[in-house]
């Protein structure tokens, strides 16, 4: 397991600044060693919570082109069949998957292909599972095209808390299956828009692990 690069200037200021408060409770309160146990105690509770927001853990893809792997750790809370109203302007079975803080927040390819649309978009904060959050919230929108033409459009939402979406990508560039292309602090919400003729292989309620479950096949 490493710890993703979004987090690494958070992760050393913070270990700075708890050092810090430390460092005063030992000055101020001597004597007290429940008190500066206490301290050191939340200290480390709070930091260890931050920094498995952060974690990566070592990841195989077995790659099958026929398959849709899940983009996101997190619980499956949304499978139904929607209009894709950006770009593919057609019907589409949407699966979206829900990010809660303890999740990995590493977001990676469903499919390989090359990425024929890429756009940011602003918005609001809406708590993720809220219906409207896949078109008001601030939100990345993902289209890669596969080999055989099918296309794939995938969504980083943001939700009440995570208000920070990355994105790594750009149009005309190639992905493998697993590959990572984005990153969500703190949880959020993501969604993915397959042909009405995918088979889904999940449930809701149904937990993902990124990369390896299997959430449809082409």
């Amino acid at each position: 397991m490493t710890i993703h690069r979004e987090g690494r200037t958070l992760l050393f200021v913070l270990l700075l600044i708890f050092f810090g408060i430390n460092w005063a409770v030992a000055n101020y309160f001597p004597e007290s060693r429940m008190i500066q146990n206490i301290v050191i105690g939340v200290s480390l509770f709070f930091y260890v919570i931050i920094l498995q927001f952060f974690r990566v853990p070592k990841l195989t893809v077995e790659k099958n082109s026929k398959q849709v792997i899940a983009p996101a750790d997190g619980k499956v809370v949304v499978i139904e069949e929607t209009d894709a109203t950006e770009y593919l302007k057609s019907r589409r079975r949407q699966i979206s998957i829900f990010m809660s803080p303890l999740n990995v927040h590493v977001n990676r390819t469903p499919v390989a292909g090359v990425i024929s649309y890429f756009k940011y978009h602003a918005g609001k904060y809406l708590v993720a599972w809220h219906p409207k959050s896949s078109t008001e919230n601030e939100r990345t929108t993902v289209v890669l095209k596969m080999k055989n033409g099918t296309e794939i459009l995938f969504r980083q939402i943001a939700g009440a808390l995570a208000r920070r979406i990355k994105c790594y990508i750009k149009e005309g560039q190639p992905l493998d299956q697993g590959d990572e292309f984005g990153f969500i602090k703190f949880g959020s919400r993501v969604d993915i828009y397959l042909p009405l003729d995918a088979n889904v292989t999940v449930k809701i309620g149904d937990k993902t692990t990124g990369g390896k479950t299997v959430i449809a096949e082409l």
